[in-house]
């Protein structure tokens, strides 16, 4: 929050299909351009769901 140069974006797609269709979307055609334009740099990082459901010992800890 301190940092004034760096926006936090999240993003959540169902699955690769999706956001292969995002990033041909021509939003993110002008997304690239932008950054290109003013040097801008990304992270990312992935995550995933865990298959096998939320473990017992993690459950009372969240509320749905």
């Amino acid at each position: 929050m301190a940092d004034t140069e760096t926006v936090l974006l999240i993003d959540c797609w169902e699955d690769q299909h999706s956001i292969d269709a995002h990033h041909a979307s021509p939003m993110m055609a002008k997304i690239m351009e932008l950054r290109e334009k003013y040097g801008l740099h990304m992270k990312v990082e992935r995550y995933v769901s865990d298959e096998n459901g939320v473990p017992a010992e993690d459950k009372a800890f969240i509320k749905e």
